[in-house]
């Protein structure tokens, strides 16, 4: 679908330019019998670059492409009709492009994923204060594999974490027997007030589709719309609820070690690289096992209260790990680049993500 796109919008745009070559009688042109002056030679001109410049930015995966090609649209069909003998055909292109162009604009509409996640993320910003410093004596009645995690990701001698901004680029499958779906997300993790805001972008057959996951106080939900428009996922409840507290669980571990210094995790130790946690968020608790190497990383975390659920409706409850390695060094804090997201069925192992790190900010006082 989306070499289809651009190919169009290039051949369209192309076929624009026998308006200007008409007009400038640079070439002659059988196939254009009216006349056509040079004001209006140079908006052929126009529409054939703006629609270039649309399939450029389209192949680069740039949001905004939708606005030349909006322009591009707008000001062809206009000539089509003043030019309708000759151009009417090209109608059928302009009517083909304008359904992208409707699931790019709908990502700036307010009640967009895109704007609700902002929307959220900005709430948290608002209350961002300056933290102190985490030391050997924030951390010495935590069990030692823990101390020694922290003490290697860095985070000792840094601000206490508040908040953190992740992106991260990866593969995503949506049931067992399907292809790998590519996917970029960001999220926006805070500690004050316990929040996770996720918000993931991919394509399916060339029709974009995105995901917001949100866990604000005891609710979390997770919903889906395919091309900004049409809801397909609305999933919520109290085995969302605590399936997320999991997986907020899981980012502190993975992405903010600093944050185990919380008051609302119990532990336990099972063995020199081996702890056991139960941790609490606004009445949701769960369990969860941490494994660690000698060096002292974190490489694999699993929870057996975690829900799969496929459309929002019908849950069910398997072990979940995820398994991490290649740790780099990020502004001074270290960290697993790389990350799988397994469901433990009855049937086997099913690694339905993957994910790579792109970025990682500490405290960030501003959206970005």
């Amino acid at each position: 679908m989306q070499i289809f796109l651009i190919v169009l919008m290039l051949v369209h745009g192309l076929i624009h330019l026998l308006g200007f070559v008409k007009a400038f009688d640079l070439l002659k042109v059988a196939k254009l019998t009216q006349n056509i002056s040079k004001p209006v030679g140079i908006l052929w001109l126009l529409a054939m670059l703006l629609f270039v410049i649309s399939a450029i930015l389209y192949y680069f995966d740039k949001d905004y492409w939708w606005i030349a090609g909006t322009a591009a649209v707008i000001i062809s069909q206009i000539l089509i009709i003043l030019f309708w003998k000759d151009a009417k055909f090209g109608t059928i292109a302009n009517v083909i492009l304008i359904i992208p162009l409707l699931m790019s604009c709908a990502e700036y509409l307010p009640t967009s994923y895109k704007n609700v996640f902002k929307n959220e993320v900005e709430k948290g910003l608002k209350r961002y204060q300056q933290q102190s410093v985490l030391t050997n004596e924030d951390i010495k009645h935590l069990p030692l594999p823990v101390q020694k995690y922290i003490i290697y990701s860095g985070a000792i001698g840094k601000e206490k974490v508040q908040n953190f901004k992740s992106v991260y680029k990866g593969s995503f499958k949506v049931r067992p027997d399907s292809d790998y779906l590519n996917i970029v997300s960001t999220q926006y993790n805070f500690y004050d007030e316990p929040t996770r805001v996720f918000y993931i972008k991919s394509k399916l057959y060339g029709i974009p589709f995105d995901g917001l996951h949100i866990y604000v106080g005891p609710d979390a939900t997770m919903r889906i719309k395919v091309a900004s428009l049409m809801q397909v996922v609305d999933a919520k409840g109290p085995e969302m609820n605590k399936g997320e507290t999991v997986t907020l669980f899981n980012d502190m571990c993975v992405m903010a070690p600093a944050t185990l210094i919380d008051k609302n995790i119990e532990w336990k130790t099972i063995d020199s690289l081996t702890v056991k946690a139960k941790f609490t968020n606004q009445g949701n608790t769960i369990t969860a096992i941490l494994f660690f190497n000698a060096k002292g990383e974190l490489v694999d975390f699993s929870s057996k209260d975690r829900y799969e659920s496929a459309d929002g409706k019908i849950y069910n409850n398997y072990e979940w790990t995820t398994p991490m390695k290649d740790y780099k060094e990020i502004d001074g804090r270290k960290i697993a680049s790389y990350a799988e997201l397994n469901w433990h069925k009855p049937d086997g192992k099913y690694c339905y993500g993957k994910f790579e790190l792109v970025s990682i900010e500490y405290n960030c006082k501003e959206f970005d």
